[in-house]
């Protein structure tokens, strides 16, 4: 069977590492302390709570 490739508008993949890079490049040399400080930054920015909280 041959598959054939379809030409993507968007990839999720891709979005989804250069994201996780980018974080992982910004959070690299941090503490716990800074890590947590950065997650509420983040969340704050975003207008967001995390997952289970109201």
């Amino acid at each position: 069977m041959e598959m054939s490739k379809k030409e993507k508008s968007f990839d999720a993949v891709k979005m989804m590492r250069e994201i996780r890079d980018k974080i992982s490049t910004e959070t690299q040399n941090m503490s716990f302390e800074e890590l947590k400080a950065y997650i509420k930054e983040k969340l704050a920015e975003n207008n967001s709570k995390l997952i289970g909280q109201s």
